[in-house]
């Protein structure tokens, strides 16, 4: 599936129905008084979210969208019917932004909710509703408002419980997919994940939703590489998994670079809970990796843990450690 996570669309509400003059006709009534029903209402324009959506690729196929005209009405005081609403699924922490792209209208940070959009215009009113004694006939009915129409942004940041970070090529995807059923690509170079990846690990029967956020090089908050483009998606994410390859010359350097690129984005990303896992530990000696970690480990506020993706242990060992971030 092709990811977008940003588009504009254009919505229209259905207009209301318009009202009707008529008149009684039946045999043997002469002065048949006036039956002019009321205009339907215009349907609207609802956005929903839904947790199994991870992308806004389907609005890029169809930019236009417009909800039913309600009918008008008839005869007989007959009203007409309502246009039918327009219902739009949107993912789960999708943000809807006025056509400046900038004014926040609504954020959908939960399972099937629900926001009304463009609203339809009502219906107007048959001749029956202008009848008096004084005006026994009237031929007077009004037509229905016209429904609401807007340009709209559609911005979606991943929401996650953990959400993977570090340079390109540290083992994230592998990572994602050995702990959840997600199948993200793979291969041994700079890149492979070109789009934020979700996935669902359980563990003692409870689910934790986690992200792989593209790789982060040097310069990401000014657009470098995959840029700023993901940086958003950690937003969201309530704990930060920080993933290092054990096997770089220099770890701290590393840790250093993505944590500045982070704090050039926006500080409060600093402020999230943290752990920090040194991957591919099966590269290396047992003893070297105890070295590193004592070496790592100094002046770090953070935990710090180790993986190997192809050990099983070592697999849930991680999940039982992600289960107490979000718990």
């Amino acid at each position: 599936m092709k990811f977008l996570d940003q588009v504009k669309i254009y919505i229209k509400a259905g207009d209301g129905g318009s009202g009707s003059p008529s008149f009684r006709r039946e045999k043997f009534v002469e002065f048949g008084g006036p039956d002019g029903g009321d205009g339907g209402k215009g349907g609207s324009v609802v956005l929903r979210s839904e947790r199994n959506l991870n992308t806004l690729i389907d609005f890029r196929y169809q930019q236009h969208h417009k909800a039913e005209r309600g009918t008008d009405g008839s005869g007989k005081k007959r009203t007409g019917r309502s246009g039918k609403n327009l219902f739009l699924k949107v993912p789960v922490g999708t943000q809807v932004f006025e056509e400046d792209n900038k004014t926040l209208i609504f954020d959908f940070k939960k399972q099937g909710e629900e926001f009304v959009v463009a609203n339809g215009g009502k219906g107007g009113l048959g001749n029956v509703r202008f009848k008096s004694s004084t005006n026994r006939a009237p031929r007077k009915f009004t037509k229905g408002k016209i429904g609401e129409e807007f340009i709209i942004w559609l911005q979606l940041k991943t929401i996650a419980d953990i959400g993977i970070i570090g340079l390109p090529n540290a083992g994230k995807s592998s990572l994602l997919s050995a702990i959840t059923s997600a199948t993200p690509k793979i291969a041994n170079y700079k890149f492979t994940t070109l789009n934020p990846n979700l996935g669902v690990a359980v563990y003692d029967n409870k689910e934790i939703t986690i992200a792989d956020i593209p790789g982060l090089v040097e310069g990401a908050h000014r657009g470098v590489g995959l840029g700023i483009k993901f940086l958003k998606h950690i937003e969201r994410c309530k704990t930060l998994l920080h993933l290092i390859d054990i096997t770089e010359k220099d770890l701290e350097s590393t840790y250093i670079q993505v944590k500045n690129e982070l704090k050039s984005y926006s500080k409060d990303l600093l402020k999230k809970k943290e752990i920090v896992v040194l991957n591919k530990i099966d590269l290396i000696d047992k003893d070297e990796v105890k070295k590193i970690i004592n070496k790592f480990s100094k002046n770090k506020k953070s935990e710090i843990a180790i993986l190997s993706t192809l050990n099983k242990k070592s697999i849930s060992k991680i999940k039982a450690k992600l289960l107490s971030y979000v718990s």
